[in-house]
C-alpha cells in the first residue's frame, strides 16, 4: 500500500520532469550563465601572446558601467523607443479593427480574411525583411515604378528620414495577424446573449464594440501590448537583413545589435553579456511596471 502510494505522489514528479529539465538546460542555464560572463573580463599580461597571458578575472559591474556608458548605446535605446511608439499603436490598433469587422460579420470570407490576414506572421522574419528591402530599393521596386509611372515623386524608403518607418512597416506587416487571431478569438467567447439584448435597446455595432467588446477582451489587449512591448525591445532580425542594402543602418542601431556587434565582431563577449542584461531587466521592468498600472482595472472582470 505505501508503495502505491509512493509511486502515485511521484507521478506528477515524473511527467513534470522533462520540462523542468528543458527549462535548466535551455533557459536557465544560459540566463545564469550571461550573468556569470557580465561579471568577468580578461586580464592581459604583457603583449597576450603567450601561454597563461590571458586570464579572465572578477570585473564587478564596470562592463556595466561600459555598456551604458557606450556613445552607441544611448542612441540606439532612442531609436526603439520611437521604432515602439510606431509599431505598437498601429499594429495592435489594425488587429484590434479586424478583429472587431471579422466578429461583426461584415465580410462574407471570414475563413479566408482570417488566413489571409494571419499569413505573414508565418512569413519568417529574415525572409519578410528581404522581401520588403526588395521592395524598398528604388531599381528594383514596383512600388518605386508605380509611384513614378502614376507621376509621382517616390521618397527613398532606405534614407534616413525613412528607414526607421520602413523598418516598422516590415513589424506591423508580420505582426498585425497574429494580434488579430488572439483578439478575435477572445470576441468569439463573448456570450452572444449579451450583443442581443444591446441590439434590442437601440445600440448599433460601433456602440457595441465600444461598450461591451473592447472592455471585456481588455486581458487580451493587454497581453498582446506587453508581447508586442517585448517585441519591440528585441527587435533585430528586420534591421540586421536590411543593413547591407543601406548605409543608414549602422552596427549598433539597435540595443541588440550592439550585442551582436560586440560579441561577434569586437570579441567582447564579457560587455555584451553586461549589455544583454540590462536589455533583458529593461524588458521585465516595462511589461512589469505596464502591469501593475493597467492590470487591476483589465483583469478585475476576473476577480
Amino acid at each position: 500500500m505505501r508503495a502505491s502510494f509512493s509511486r502515485t505522489r511521484g507521478a506528477p514528479y515524473s511527467f513534470l520532469a522533462p520540462a523542468l529539465v528543458l527549462f535548466a538546460a535551455f533557459l536557465a542555464a544560459p540566463i545564469v550563465y550571461t550573468i556569470y560572463l557580465s561579471l568577468r573580463r580578461v586580464h592581459v599580461k604583457g603583449l597576450g601572446l603567450g601561454a597563461g597571458s590571458r586570464t579572465e578575472v572578477w570585473a564587478g559591474l564596470s562592463n556595466y558601467a561600459r555598456s551604458m556608458t557606450d556613445p552607441d548605446f544611448l542612441p540606439s535605446v532612442e531609436r526603439i523607443g520611437a521604432y515602439g511608439a510606431i509599431v505598437v499603436p498601429i499594429m495592435l490598433g489594425l488587429a484590434l479593427l479586424m478583429a472587431l469587422l471579422l466578429d461583426a460579420g461584415r465580410t462574407r470570407v471570414g475563413t479566408f480574411a482570417r488566413t489571409a490576414i494571419f499569413l505573414p506572421y508565418a512569413v519568417p522574419a529574415v525572409v519578410a525583411s528581404l522581401l520588403w528591402g526588395f521592395l524598398y530599393l528604388p531599381r528594383v521596386s514596383p512600388i518605386v515604378d508605380a509611384m513614378q509611372g502614376a507621376g509621382l515623386h517616390p521618397p527613398n524608403f532606405l534614407d534616413n528620414s525613412w528607414v526607421l518607418w520602413a523598418v516598422a512597416n516590415i513589424a506591423v506587416w508580420g505582426g498585425t495577424g497574429f494580434n488579430m487571431i488572439v483578439l478575435y478569438t477572445a470576441l468569439r467567447t463573448i456570450p452572444t446573449d449579451l450583443f442581443e439584448a444591446a441590439r434590442l435597446d437601440g445600440a448599433s455595432d460601433t456602440q457595441i464594440a465600444l461598450r461591451i467588446k473592447i472592455p471585456i477582451i481588455a486581458p487580451s489587449l493587454v497581453m498582446t501590448f506587453v508581447f508586442s512591448l517585448i517585441a519591440t525591445l528585441q527587435v533585430f532580425a528586420e534591421p540586421m537583413t536590411l543593413r547591407p542594402l543601406s548605409n543608414t543602418i549602422s552596427t549598433t542601431w539597435t540595443p541588440l545589435m550592439k550585442v551582436f556587434r560586440d560579441a561577434f565582431t569586437r570579441n567582447d563577449i564579457y560587455s555584451a553579456a553586461a549589455t544583454s542584461v540590462v536589455i533583458a531587466l529593461a524588458s521585465f521592468m516595462v511589461s512589469f511596471g505596464f502591469l501593475k498600472i493597467v492590470g487591476s482595472r483589465a483583469f478585475s472582470q476576473e476577480d
